[in-house]
């Protein structure tokens, strides 16, 4: 007896991560909150495999033909969540980036009081592939606390330390400067744990009054100014993430536009000598 053909296409979640939606499991919770119809009809089951011949809408729009992966630098101001949607009611991330941005989301987060550099992409597998912990890539965080730090002081990071029974990986630590009563550190570390850094601080006495991320891997901040957001250029993308070679679209490869409905103060990546 011969076995059954796999069925055609892919699982429909998959398609709406590639399609830049959201991500599979937030795709899945679209699907169960019956947001999704394939063919007019809607689903409320992620166990269905679809074809480019199948017509799929979310919340009544169609989903289009995925473009190909794309990947931007967003200098993201304090105040900002980093989801779809806050309970709360707090301004997220989305309402600060160009209207014209296609649907993206964010490779993993950085909280309401964190700025600097997050990564944003129209691809599901990129973001997946951006967040593995097996890529191994460095994260960096100039970091401003209240207090006099000292190396002695800073050695259990270096180590590895537990916080509230979690384990945190080795971080390495540069004390910069100090700067009356805070100092400044560099802090690099290959995971993203909930508020990591904050919380590692926290249980050796300091507290953080500002949090920068100025780098994500080999994804540099640079002098990318204050809610401006910018594309890598593919090359760099398809090199940096090992991807097949892709038709080019009729989207620019490089933008730079600035968030327009609040001022933006300088660079915060190099404080100046009176900040306290």
């Amino acid at each position: 007896m011969s076995k059954p053909e796999p069925p055609k296409g892919d699982r429909i979640a998959k398609i709406l991560s590639r399609a830049g939606v959201a991500s599979r499991r937030e795709a899945e919770r679209m699907i169960a909150a019956g947001r999704v119809t394939v063919n007019g009809k809607m689903i409320d089951s992620p166990a269905l495999n679809v074809t480019g011949a199948d017509k799929i809408t979310v919340d009544g729009a169609p989903v289009t033909e995925p473009e190909p992966p794309r990947l931007w630098l967003f200098h993201k101001p304090t105040g900002l969540v980093s989801t779809d949607s806050d309970e709360k009611g707090r301004e997220t991330i989305y309402s600060a980036l160009p209207e014209d941005m296609p649907r993206v989301m964010s490779v993993g987060r950085l909280d309401l009081n964190s700025e600097g550099l997050l990564l944003l992409t129209n691809d599901g597998g990129v973001k997946r592939k951006l967040e593995l912990p097996s890529t191994g890539w460095l994260r960096r965080y100039r970091v401003r606390v209240n207090g006099r730090p000292t190396d002695d002081m800073l050695a259990p990071l270096r180590k590895g330390l537990i916080v509230e029974g979690e384990q945190f990986q080795p971080m390495t630590v540069t004390l910069d400067r100090q700067q009356g009563a805070n100092a400044w550190l560099t802090i690099g570390l290959r995971e993203g744990k909930n508020r990591e850094i904050r919380r590692a601080l926290g249980d050796i006495g300091l507290t953080v009054n500002r949090l920068i991320r100025i780098s994500y891997g080999p994804f540099q901040l640079g002098d990318l100014k204050l809610g401006a957001v910018e594309e890598v250029r593919r090359r760099i993308l398809r090199d940096q993430l090992g991807l097949e070679q892709e038709q080019p679209s009729k989207t620019p490869e490089r933008a730079t536009r600035q968030r327009r409905s609040r001022p933006r103060p300088s660079k915060p990546a190099k404080p100046r000598r009176s900040e306290t």
